[in-house]
């Protein structure tokens, strides 16, 4: 039996298991079977490990100091497909991204900062930089557990960590746009012509309106995973889109070698409905809802990365989400975004280049 320590940790509505590089096997091609096992893989019930049968919980981050200037530390995240013994390391996952700072404080990777340190770190999915402010407890001069900052879909209070992805367009494409454009039309089988926006902000998204593919976009995640018609037209704009960005060659490529990017999500102009834990999310608390798909089923809540995506898009003329939400308000620096566990705020800087 092999042993490797590990730190089992949660970060916004995601949570999985963080590792120093130098615990895990030097040869990083023998790390898969180390986060298959430690999952409960290829089992999709996942008895035998940590795993929770969905993607957001099934995380394993590999955290080491960096030697690069301006950043302190570096991680890469392994995405374990359930139950098809598989780790992807395509993209980034914003929500364990949070976990990854607090994290590095508590192991000493970096100096100490009262009464908030900011943590510099550089994801080796994406060759992104974020920075994480991260509070410090006086008494303990370590991560302050306690606070009373809120998210939806996750119970009580912790301290409040401010993520902040720093030019995160382009991160696994280069670019804002890879078609070029804010609107595409994807021909899907069975399905026709479809608009969509395709993006990459901290990880590439495709985005379409709920009603073209038979939704109204308030359903919860098990009505979406049982409707098997609509998960496959999910999964054909998708692998639509992979092809698109350079991804696959093919829909079954797509998904059999590129499932978790890109991510696909529908979206409807604000509207009230009855969330997770039966509470009521009205409209006017939101400026778009959205639904994600994360490896072939619907996340309970959004992922940070794909909320970017949706929040950045917002303010792009001609988007899907302008298109279905319209567009922002005069001033409007904000993007309010319903989920199925509640209602979540991404503050996005968008700035737009003329050339002469």
């Amino acid at each position: 039996m092999r042993k490797f320590k590990t730190v089992f940790m949660r970060g916004g509505t995601s949570k999985g298991c963080m590792f120093l590089r130098s615990d895990l096997p030097e040869n990083q091609a023998d790390w898969d079977s180390v986060f298959l096992q430690a999952m409960g893989d290829p089992d999709p019930k996942q008895i035998d490990g940590l795993g929770g049968t969905v993607s957001s919980n099934n995380k394993n981050v590999v955290v080491w100091k960096s030697e690069e200037a301006g950043v302190d530390v570096e991680y890469l995240v392994g995405q374990v497909i359930v139950g098809k013994s598989q780790v992807d390391y395509k993209s980034n996952c914003g929500n364990m991204t949070a976990a990854v700072a607090p994290f590095a404080v508590e192991e000493g990777l970096v100096e100490i900062t009262e009464p908030v340190t900011t943590v510099r770190l550089l994801n080796r999915n994406t060759d992104k930089r974020i920075d994480v402010t991260v509070p410090i407890d006086p008494e303990t001069h370590t991560f302050a557990q306690d606070g009373d900052c809120k998210i939806a879909g996750v119970d009580g209070t912790a301290a409040e960590l401010r993520v902040n992805f720093l030019n995160p367009a382009g991160s696994k494409t280069g670019k804002l746009l890879p078609t070029g454009k804010t609107l595409d039309i994807l021909q899907i089988p069975g399905l026709g012509d479809i608009e969509a926006t395709i993006l990459d902000v901290s990880n590439p998204m495709v985005l379409v309106r709920a009603g073209d593919i038979g939704m109204k976009g308030t359903e919860l995640p098990d009505e979406i995973n049982a409707n098997e018609k609509v998960c496959d037209t999910l999964e054909k704009i998708r692998g639509a889109a992979a092809c698109l960005m350079g991804f696959a060659k093919d829909l079954e490529d797509a998904a059999k070698h590129s499932p978790a990017v890109p991510k696909v999500g529908f979206i409807a102009a604000p509207v009230s409905y009855t969330d997770m834990a039966g509470e009521a999310v009205k409209a006017e608390d939101m400026d778009v809802c959205a639904r994600v798909i994360s490896v072939f089923k619907c996340h309970k809540a959004c992922p940070l990365t794909s909320a970017s995506a949706i929040s950045v898009a917002a303010f792009l003329d001609g988007s899907i989400v302008q298109k279905v939400a319209g567009v922002p308000k005069a001033g409007q620096d904000t993007v309010r975004i319903g989920h199925p566990s509640g209602v979540m705020t991404i503050l996005p800087s968008v700035k737009f280049e003329t050339t002469p």
